[in-house]
């Protein structure tokens, strides 16, 4: 089932109102991502604000996952003892069927018996498992038409008059499923009736064989013959469709026709007045019972009711024609959609609860999702050559959906945060002056948050500004900063903006007050001399602030902006607690308790500790501070890494895909955890791509760079494996929008004449078969519906790829991780929620890998 965004704080004000003192607490399953830690901080403010108990379990994999489901989920069902009660999935389970995951019943159709436990999930990535959104509540004595008038649920969708309590999965719809889902929505339930029509008519099939043998039996005049085959159980016609109809051309005469019942399986349309209708489209053979008066004209030829064969094929045709559907949407690579912090702001906007607190919470969450590759083609190559000069819709991470985000975001700064006066009177009298880096509160006592033109430069209130250039992977990779070449170009872009090199070693905070004025004006004036247009918001935009950044200040305490929290959180995260002794940089952070603690620590262990490390960091300025020489170590980590692998030429090109391995070195321990190992890919595709020649499409105004897709492998001896993340060529929204139309139209033309050939080979062969073979009915039968399979599937790719652009170059690689694993009997283990990640045993690397370059890894 999925929860229209309308709904969603009339299911929240549900929950509220059905609380009582003897009600279970409200279990929350978080992922260990910064998007997902914000978005349990503001349920977590919501749910404390209504007095609602709850507890947070922290999910670091699909292992982790499947133990809570034991321990946690399983208990909770009345069956078990247990009282029901509400669990809250939060960037947990989207991709995968969380029914069999959670060990819950569940029935071919994917309707789910939670027994009274409702199961709230949000994710942002997909796409979507469409057994979670569609589901519905296991209720078999109900049919599908009758659902929703009893439970609240139309096709999946729920309504105002759904109750909770009665238990199931309810997803939250961010306008993905209303606006995208609907051809997957009514494939989804035309299956489910199929089957419901299939199990129908094979139990009144079995139910009138039974009586018949019992009459038979009780006259005596069976045969020997007929009671052994009467006896035998019979199979579904799915799979006997064969049997069935060699029993069609050939019947026994031994074997007398039963008056209740037909050899192929269908009922007849007298027998309780049940039709079996595959297509929809079938004409009774039996006319109703009102039209039996009427007299038909003897000179009118009446209709020649269909053959079982031809409803066969036709249901054969219809419910191949509906598993394409299905089964191209989930293949058809990850993505990324709106954030859950910002779904979990627009709850608390609903309830008139919004405060700074969840507006920072919100922005630190989509920043972090913006930050980190997380774009609309999957986990890909930032693509960040971001050109102001384009509106905010045509570009960059998830296309009109962020800018949108953005653009909220934005004006609920200015609405919480309005603007004093006398305040407002010094801005407009110091213009463009005023456009400088927020580095101090205002007064002991400000809090606000407030829109600053951020550069992207990386942690520079905390580091010096050339440290802070140095460090940022847009920077440092638009620079070539892994070279002797790279570092003077460093040197003379801060010459040309009139700062020595003394100067900016300083922290950027102790830096001259003039020279940091006029900072931003250099920037704009140097920049296009190195392409470096993206690095800072230009002057246009001031009056609108389009592009700028978010800065909070905490009096005199701190003052941190969103895209500086976000590296804070996701280092934390990252970093495994272990590590924090054997990274130089980052001892002082370690506190006294985790130096004491054993040098081996649990996997679990060493994730809940960081997972409330950082929850515990997101509204607390000084833990924040903390945790500056962990990010710093980490990025220091990643440009010496990545230094190395591009000095030594140790990035390889295969097939379709670059690959390098880190085996040794001082910074290998750090890069085992899949975020660290993920950040240092996405600085590794960037750099690689600023040496890719430009993709020039048919119109000569329009390049671009070719994003080869990047696989990073890191050894990890203690356990003798490989951990391996897959980043897709990048593209997406970005991409796809400066495609030309004439090279569209070439390439839709391309597929029409590819189309035709194919059909009039299919007619040109059946042609041969008719004139070859006097009877053969069978082979026809299986060549139509092949056909008809793959007329399908070409139909629905073709609508695919002209409807919906944003799908070229999506990340395909955990579908090719699994098939080269599936070749290779390769041993692997994909437990992370990003399913680009995967951890392949070291003897089994190579073959593993020799396979995966001939898969299709974007798409």
């Amino acid at each position: 089932m999925y929860l229209p965004r309308t709904l969603i704080a009339h299911l929240y004000l549900q929950l509220a109102r059905s609380q009582h003192a003897l009600s279970p607490p409200v279990l929350i399953l978080a992922a260990l991502e910064p998007d997902a830690l914000c978005a349990t901080r503001i349920l977590s403010a919501l749910l404390k604000r209504d007095y609602i108990p709850h507890k947070i379990k922290p999910i670091a994999g699909y292992g982790d996952l499947m133990s809570a489901g034991t321990h946690l989920v399983q208990p909770m069902r009345l069956s078990d003892g247990g009282s029901g009660g509400v669990v809250i999935c939060l960037g947990v389970g989207g991709l995968v069927n969380l029914a069999s995951l959670l060990g819950l019943e569940q029935d071919e159709g994917g309707n789910v018996n939670a027994d009274g436990v409702d199961i709230w999930v949000l994710d942002s990535r997909r796409p979507y498992n469409l057994a979670n959104v569609f589901g519905t509540a296991m209720q078999p004595d109900l049919q599908i038409e009758s659902r929703s008038a009893t439970t609240g649920v139309n096709d999946g969708q729920l309504s105002r008059t759904f109750k909770i309590g009665a238990g199931g999965i309810v997803v939250w719809d961010d306008g993905d499923i209303v606006e995208d889902l609907a051809s997957q929505r009514a494939a989804h339930f035309a299956l489910e009736r199929m089957r419901i029509d299939v199990s129908g008519a094979d139990q009144v099939v079995d139910g009138n064989d039974s009586s018949s043998d019992e009459s038979d039996s009780d006259r005596g005049s069976q045969t020997s013959s007929s009671q052994g085959s009467s006896g035998r159980k019979r199979k579904s016609w799915q799979l006997d469709r064969e049997e069935s109809d060699s029993e069609d051309e050939n019947p026994r005469p031994s074997r007398r026709r039963r008056s209740g019942s037909i050899d192929s399986r269908f009922p007849s349309p007298s027998v309780e007045n049940r039709h079996f209708d595959p297509t929809h489209t079938r004409i009774d053979s039996t006319p109703p019972s009102n039209q039996m008066s009427s007299q038909p004209d003897p000179a009118a030829p009446s209709p020649k009711p269909p053959s079982r064969r031809q409803q066969r094929r036709a249901f054969l045709r219809e419910r191949r024609k509906h598993s394409a559907i299905i089964e191209a949407y989930h293949t058809q690579g990850t993505s990324y959609s709106e954030p859950v912090s910002s779904i979990m702001y627009s709850l608390a906007s609903e309830l008139g609860r919004e405060d700074n607190d969840l507006l920072w919470l919100a922005i630190i969450g989509v920043s972090s999702s913006e930050l980190y590759g997380r774009t609309s083609t999957g986990v890909s190559l930032s693509n960040h050559d971001r050109d102001y000069e384009l509106p905010d819709r045509e570009q960059g991470w998830t296309g009109s959906r962020g800018f949108r985000i953005r653009q909220l975001l934005r004006d609920e700064v200015k609405r919480l945060n309005p603007p004093e006066l006398n305040e407002l009177g010094r801005e407009i009298a110091r213009g463009h002056a005023n456009d400088i880096i927020q580095t101090h509160a205002k007064s002991p006592t400000d809090t606000a948050i407030r829109l600053s033109p951020e550069p992207r430069f990386l942690l520079i209130r905390h580091w010096s500004l050339y440290d802070s250039m140095l460090h940022s992977p847009y920077l440092s990779t638009k620079l070539h900063i892994w070279n002797d070449s790279g570092r003077r170009r460093l040197h003379k872009l801060l010459a040309k903006m009139g700062v020595s090199l003394s100067q900016s070693k300083q922290n950027y905070t102790h830096m001259d007050m003039e020279l940091k004025k006029v900072l931003r004006e250099r920037l704009l004036e140097v920049a296009p001399m190195y392409d470096l247009e993206g690095l800072v918001p230009p002057a246009s935009n001031a009056s609108y602030k389009e592009g700028w950044g978010f800065v909070r200040s905490w009096g005199w305490k701190a003052c941190l902006s969103a895209t500086d929290v976000a590296v804070l959180i996701s280092a934390v995260l990252d970093v495994d607690h272990g590590l924090l002794n054997v990274l130089p940089h980052a001892r002082s952070a370690g506190s006294s308790q985790s130096q004491s603690q054993p040098e081996q620590m649990s996997t679990a262990e060493d994730a809940r500790i960081r997972f409330y490390t950082a929850y515990d960091s997101l509204l607390a300025p000084a833990r924040l501070t903390n945790a500056v020489p962990i990010a710093q170590s980490l990025y220091r980590s990643i440009i010496r890494t990545g230094t190395t692998l591009l000095q030594k030429k140790q990035i390889k090109h295969l097939r379709a895909f670059r690959m390098g391995l880190i085996k040794e070195g001082p910074d290998v321990g750090l890069f085992c955890a899949p975020g660290a190992l993920t950040k240092l890919a996405l600085w590794l595709g960037d750099a690689i791509a600023e040496g890719e020649p430009e993709r020039r499409t048919n119109d000569a105004q329009i390049s671009r760079k070719l994003l080869t897709p990047l696989v990073l492998g890191c050894l990890e001896e203690t356990r003798g494996l490989y951990v391996v993340v897959g980043l897709g060529g990048g593209g997406g929204n970005s991409f796809t929008t400066q495609l030309s139309k004439k090279q569209k139209d070439e390439q839709q033309q391309k597929r029409n004449a590819a189309k035709q050939r194919q059909k009039e080979a299919r007619r040109k062969q059946r042609e041969r078969e008719r004139a070859r073979r006097d009877d053969a009915d069978e082979e026809e039968e299986e060549n139509e519906t092949e056909e008809g399979d793959s007329e399908s599937n070409s139909s629905s790719s073709d609508e695919d790829e002209e409807g919906d652009d944003s799908r070229f170059m999506r990340n395909r690689f955990g579908f090719a991780f699994s098939e080269a694993a599936a070749e290779t009997n390769a041993r692997v283990k994909q437990d992370s929620f990003e399913h680009c990640v995967i951890e392949v045993k070291k003897e089994d690397l190579s073959g593993f890998l020799e396979h995966l370059s001939q898969k299709t890894v974007v798409g």
